[in-house]
């Protein structure tokens, strides 16, 4: 008999690389997810440095009997960090929030990682300064990912409420 952690649909959220674990846009996005019956998890990586040791701990995160539906949630690293993992996990999504990809700066092993998911959904902030709108669009292009583009920065707290929506519907198409 399958345990109910592998049963149990599962979101895992990774923050970015200045972020915490259980956030603002975590603890939004969280409620969504749990409303429609996922568990949710949010590592911690503050006590890591790069990219790809984050990565390491993601794998870790899913159970053997990997959950379905199993999405993956992240935000500037932590969206390159599920952009990465998503090639062994292979998660039913994949939701990025102003993800770091086409970054030159040695964080980061690859510069553009390829998704391996079911569905993937972007949203990224006009304004953003960290990550380039043009980097972003060119990724969501040819992956054809659902791309969302808002008045915002790199952080998009000021649109949290549309973020939510977002994420409600993306959640709704993995039924």
């Amino acid at each position: 008999m399958a345990d109910d952690r592998e049963s149990t649909p599962l979101a895992i959220f990774s923050h970015g690389k200045e972020g915490i674990p259980w956030g603002d846009k975590i603890l939004r996005l969280a409620e969504v997810a749990r409303r429609q019956g996922f568990r949710v998890e949010s590592p911690d990586y503050r006590d890591l440095s790069g990219a790809e040791k984050r990565v390491e701990r993601l794998l870790q995160q899913v159970p053997s009997g990997r959950p379905s539906p199993l999405v993956l949630v992240g935000s500037s690293m932590g969206g390159y960090q599920s952009i990465v993992a998503s090639a062994a996990l292979r998660p039913d999504g994949l939701f990025l929030l102003a993800p770091a990809i086409g970054l030159t700066t040695g964080e980061y092993a690859q510069m553009e990682p390829v998704p391996h998911s079911g569905k993937m959904a972007i949203v990224h902030g006009w304004d953003d300064d960290v990550v380039a709108p043009d980097q972003v669009i060119a990724f969501a292009r040819r992956h054809r990912a659902s791309l969302t583009l808002l008045p915002d920065g790199h952080r998009l707290l000021d649109v949290m409420d549309e973020i939510v929506l977002i994420f409600s519907r993306f959640l709704d198409t993995l039924g």
